[in-house]
């Protein structure tokens, strides 16, 4: 029983101390006027974004995100009617998702990118026959 006592009493610890460095959600809310999730910080900061720009939230309609809930620790937003969560530092890290979510997000929208530079080499590949294949060494024995 100790060990579990130990265990717990360091997890309290290490959410402390996290409790203390970032700040926690006050009030959150979705603002139909703005199309806008409206975030009260612990810090009087008050953060907006667009649901479409969270992951989780991408094709939400705004009667399903009415009701949203804070985490009793002020780190968590709970959205029932999608059963979606975001965590309020990683939304304040890494812009509304995790980094590989947010890397694809941006690799889909610089892939639709269309630019005269970018034209004119996929027209010169086409011409030489498409693009080149990847050249492998040989495996010498």
């Amino acid at each position: 029983m100790a060990n579990d006592e130990d265990t717990l009493q360091a997890a309290n610890a290490r959410a402390t101390a996290r409790l203390s460095t970032c700040p926690t959600a006050v009030t959150a809310r979705y603002d139909r006027r703005i199309g806008r999730v409206v975030v009260v910080l612990s810090s009087g900061l008050e953060i907006a974004f667009k649901p479409h720009d969270a992951q989780g939230l991408e094709s939400a309609r705004p009667a399903q995100l009415a009701g949203i809930e804070i985490s009793p620790s002020g780190l968590g937003l709970h959205f029932p009617e999608l059963d979606a969560d975001l965590y309020l530092p990683a939304l304040l890290e890494g812009f509304l998702g995790s980094r590989q979510w947010m890397a694809s997000a941006m690799g889909k929208a610089g892939g639709q990118k269309t630019t005269d530079p970018k034209a004119a080499a996929a027209r010169a590949n086409g011409r030489l026959g498409g693009r080149p294949r990847k050249t492998r060494p040989l495996a010498t024995a």
